[in-house]
């Protein structure tokens, strides 16, 4: 009789799983306040705000560039590119300093966030993808599910930040923006954006931006959504994608996740 119960037990217990899947973190869908004219030819990797201006890293070898970029035209005020055994990436502002990642080649540049010129260099192990400051440390990721927090003057890994939403691992973490006490992180090959508590990991909620992908869906050979800028003093939320026409101002959402809706 007792194996029976078991039995039974167990049987119960994957009728339950099988019908009530893992609870995933709510879901805001983002509702643009604005369009402005973006570089169609820019393979965005990262994306910042500073003194009234976007601070703009693009990849591939041999295109390489970072750009200060005025948000209302789209004009590009200044522009240096990288040697052509580098492939760009993300890119993040301490002070007067930007930080520049590389994919594959485990160096980051430090530049003049006002001339541009070169301060000096990092090192890193593994791939560089994206790349913000939270005050007091840069937060990188590598395409994984793990974050490294890094101390800028030498980029010693401080911590790392395990990303879940729930139990599952979230991965393919690529560009990144600290907004508000939170890590935005878009999402490798998905129109979504993962909102991550950085003291423990979670996502506490998502940000699904397909609205912005199909204002964009008639233009040619636009690739994923990446690029996130904040504007704290004014409030804005800036988002793009590599070779998009497109630069969005979205609404946004609360720092309490809705279900299903913008805030």
């Amino acid at each position: 009789m007792p194996r029976f119960f078991l039995l039974l037990a167990v049987i119960l217990t994957a009728l339950l799983s099988t019908a009530c899947p893992a609870q995933t973190a709510a879901t805001n869908t983002a509702r643009i306040a604005a369009q402005l004219p973006h570089d169609a030819s820019a393979f965005t990797q990262g994306l910042l705000f500073y003194d009234g201006a976007l601070f703009e890293s693009t990849g591939k070898y041999g295109h390489s560039r970072l750009r200060r970029v005025n948000p209302d035209t789209g004009a590009i005020d200044r522009q240096i590119s990288l040697p052509r055994r580098y492939f760009g990436e993300g890119l993040a502002r301490v002070d007067d300093r930007l930080f520049w990642l590389t994919w594959r080649a485990g160096r980051a540049f430090v530049l003049d966030a006002n001339t541009f010129e070169q301060l000096g260099t990092r090192r890193y192990d593994g791939e560089g993808w994206g790349l913000t400051y939270d005050g007091h440390h840069l937060i990188m990721s590598d395409g994984s599910a793990t974050l490294r927090v890094l101390d800028p003057a030498d980029f010693t890994v401080v911590r790392r930040i395990d990303v879940h939403d729930h139990d599952r691992a979230v991965d393919k973490l690529n560009e990144l923006e600290y907004i508000d006490g939170e890590i935005w992180a878009n999402i490798w090959y998905s129109d979504r954006i993962a909102r991550i508590d950085p003291d423990s990991g979670d996502v506490v909620a998502w940000l699904d931006a397909r609205a912005l992908r199909d204002a964009v869906a008639g233009s040619d050979d636009i690739n994923v959504l990446n690029g996130i800028a904040w504007d704290a003093e004014a409030e804005r939320v800036y988002l793009t994608g590599k070779y998009w026409p497109t630069l969005f101002i979205i609404e946004r959402p609360g720092r309490e996740a809705s279900t299903g809706e913008a805030r």
